[in-house]
C-alpha cells in the first residue's frame, strides 16, 4: 500500500505534485481559500508527509491528527515560522524548507522595492492612471537616489549576499549586520546601531524567530535617517507595523517597500500601510517567478520522497534532524 501525503493546495507550479503522486497517494485540500487548522487536521489522519506553504499553520494539533505515521513536514518556502518546531522535534518529525532556489529571484524583488520606494514610483504611477498628469512640473514626485547610497543589510545569508551583488552595479556602499557573517569583498560587517545610523536603505533578510520578532520597532526606526527607506522581503513580524506606520506618516522615515506583513493574506481588510503614499506594498511575491516557484515545489517534493524512502532530507531546517526520530542539532540562529 502506498504511503499518503497531504498537500495544502491542489495545484502548485511545475510538475512536482505529478512526480509525488507517482510514488504516494496525494491528499489535497480542495478549497479555493487558505485552509485553516481544522481543515488540514480533518485530512491528516494516517498521512506520512505534509507539503505545506510558508503561511499554512503546522502546529501540534495537526501533527497529532496525522498520528505516528507522520515522518516529514516539507515546506515549499524558505521561511518556517508557521511550523511549531518544538512540537515536531518532540515527535521526531523531520521539517524541511527550500533555501538555495529562491535567493536570486527574491533579491531581484528586493531591488525592485528599493527603486520603487526611493523613486516614488507607486505614487507617480497612480497619478498617471488617475489622469492627473496635466502639466510637467519640476517638483512633482521627487525621489531620492539609489546609486551611490549606503545599503544596510540586516541578515547576510543567501538573499542578503545576492542583494549586495546587485548593489555593486549601483555603486553603493554596503554594510551588513549578522553575527554569523564577517566582512567580505561586497560588504562590511557592523553592529546594528552603526548600520541603522549610516544606511540610506535598510533591507531585512532574517527569519522570524522569537529573537527577531519586532527587531525593527519604534526605537530602531528613530535611529534611522529621516531620508532612509526600509525594505522587507523577510517576514512581516520582523517589523512593528504600527511603529512603521507612524514613522512614515510623520515624515520621520522617507519611505518603505514591503512584500511581507504580520497578517497574511489580507483579503479586503488591508493594513493601513498599503494606502500610504510613501509605502510600496506587494502581496508576498518575492519568489514569484514561474521557474523559482516550480523549483521550490520540486525541492519540497524531493525532501518528502527522500525521507519516505529512508534517505536524509536534503534541506532540513537549520539545526534540526534530516531523519525521522534522530536527535536535532544546534538551534536556529538569529540571522541567515
Amino acid at each position: 500500500m502506498k504511503k499518503r501525503v497531504l498537500t495544502t493546495r491542489e495545484n502548485l507550479p511545475g510538475d512536482g505534485l505529478d512526480r509525488l503522486s507517482e510514488t504516494v497517494d496525494v491528499v489535497a485540500w480542495p478549497g479555493s481559500e487558505k485552509p485553516g487548522p481544522a481543515d488540514l487536521a480533518a485530512l491528516a489522519p494516517g498521512v506520512s508527509g505534509v507539503l505545506a506553504l510558508g503561511n499554512d499553520p503546522v502546529d501540534g494539533a495537526l501533527l497529532d491528527a496525522a498520528g505516528p505515521s507522520l515522518e516529514v513536514v516539507s515546506l515549499a518556502s524558505m521561511g518556517f515560522d508557521n511550523v511549531d518546531r518544538a512540537a515536531a522535534a518532540e515527535r521526531g518529525i523531520v521539517v524541511t524548507h527550500t533555501p538555495g532556489v529562491l535567493a536570486e529571484t527574491t533579491a531581484d524583488l528586493t531591488f525592485a522595492l528599493i527603486l520603487a520606494a526611493r523613486r516614488r514610483l507607486g505614487a507617480a504611477g497612480a497619478s498617471l492612471a488617475a489622469g492627473s498628469w496635466g502639466l510637467f512640473r519640476m517638483h512633482d514626485y521627487l525621489g531620492l537616489d539609489v546609486h551611490g547610497a549606503t545599503l544596510g543589510l540586516i541578515g547576510y545569508g543567501q538573499i542578503g549576499r545576492a542583494v549586495a551583488r546587485r548593489a555593486q552595479g549601483f555603486g553603493m556602499r554596503v554594510l551588513h549586520h549578522d553575527p554569523y557573517a564577517a566582512d567580505d569583498a561586497l560588504s562590511t560587517s557592523v553592529d546594528l546601531a552603526t548600520l541603522l545610523a549610516e544606511s540610506d536603505i535598510v533591507s531585512l533578510h532574517v527569519p522570524l524567530t522569537e529573537e527577531t520578532r519586532h527587531l525593527i520597532s519604534a526605537r530602531e526606526l528613530a535611529a534611522m535617517k529621516p531620508t532612509a527607506t526600509l525594505v522587507s522581503t523577510a517576514r512581516g513580524g520582523v517589523v512593528d507595523e504600527e511603529a512603521l506606520l507612524q514613522a512614515v506618516r510623520s515624515g520621520r522615515l522617507h519611505s518603505a517597500g514591503l512584500d511581507v506583513y504580520e497578517r497574511e493574506p489580507m483579503g479586503a481588510e488591508l493594513s493601513p500601510l498599503v494606502a500610504e503614499e510613501h509605502v510600496v506594498a506587494l502581496p508576498h511575491i518575492g519568489s514569484a517567478t514561474e521557474a523559482t516557484r516550480a523549483a521550490m515545489v520540486d525541492l519540497a517534493v524531493d525532501n518528502i520522497l527522500d525521507v519516505l524512502a529512508g534517505r536524509p532530507a536534503r534541506t532540513p531546517l537549520p539545526g534540526t534532524s534530516a531523519l525521522p526520530g534522530a536527535p536535532a542539532g544546534a538551534g536556529v540562529g538569529m540571522l541567515t
